[in-house]
């Protein structure tokens, strides 16, 4: 049986998708950044987007605090975070920021004790982990560190850390830095589509793109229309079974500048 249809140039994004593009879904770390920066033309690329209408979505594991400052000083329409967990909006007329959770009891004192009982697990038997320094200004899940700030552990240790988490019955998902983990049934997918409202969504996903870098990231490739994988994620598609249906050349930050440049050519000639 032939594997999936390898992902195709960036720059072959159709021209009539770029025109009638309302919404560009981007993860994070290493999509946007490099060695955990931004660079100023990842940055300006984002300004340049909103400039030419396009709304941008950050859809990160990042935490609550994080999303607070993206929604409000970054040019997005707003931010999803911790893997979907809840949004963030916005609205710089009015100063009021809009917080929708998929959860309502995602801060419950309960269900934060559990979890933390977890990563005492993690923590005690996989040696090299840290909580994430980010871990203060998260309300809904934890994150083990096993290569941001700490020395990076070797992929057998990583999945040490996975098989503790199953064992366990908590929601996972590996990222290029974290393991984040949680209780309930939301994911990055679905806190997007909670986050457009499902009676748009069907609309929504036709004219919008997503970029991502990582293996965590297939359910969106899977459920946007458009979707498009930066460079660093060449080293892993022999892992996947949907595909991005676009890569770029540059990996990380230089990938996603060079979309965000595509895009706006492509718009600009129309």
């Amino acid at each position: 049986m032939p594997g999936p249809t390898l992902p195709a140039p960036v720059r072959d994004l159709p021209v009539s998708l770029c025109r009638r593009l309302t919404h560009f879904f981007t993860d994070i770390d290493d999509t946007l950044t490099t060695n955990g920066l931004i660079p100023a033309a990842s940055f300006s690329a984002l300004w340049d987007l909103a400039d030419a209408g396009v709304n941008v979505v950050p859809v990160t594991g990042r935490p609550a605090g994080w999303c607070d400052h993206i929604a409000r000083m970054w040019p997005v329409a707003g931010v999803v975070g911790e893997n979907g967990a809840f949004s963030y909006v916005y609205d710089r007329a009015r100063h009021v920021m809009t917080r929708t959770f998929a959860d309502p009891a995602l801060d419950d004192a309960g269900r934060r004790g559990r979890l933390h009982e977890v990563a005492r697990r993690v923590l005690e038997e996989v040696p090299g982990t840290a909580l994430a320094a980010d871990q203060s200004f998260r309300l809904s899940d934890v994150a083990i560190d096993y290569c941001e700030d700490v020395p990076p552990l070797p992929p057998e240790r990583v999945e040490d850390i996975c098989r503790i988490l199953r064992s366990e019955g908590v929601q996972f998902k590996v990222s290029s830095i974290h393991v984040n983990f949680w209780l309930g049934s939301f994911d990055k997918m679905s806190g997007v589509r909670h986050f457009v409202g499902e009676s748009e969504w069907e609309d929504v996903r036709e004219t919008s793109l997503f970029i991502g870098d990582s293996p965590n990231d297939e359910p969106l490739f899977q459920g946007f229309a458009w979707s498009v994988a930066v460079g660093n994620l060449r080293r892993f598609l022999d892992r996947l079974t949907t595909m991005p249906r676009f890569i770029t050349e540059g990996e990380s930050a230089d990938g996603f500048r060079e979309t965000a440049k595509a895009i706006l050519g492509k718009r600009a000639a129309g």
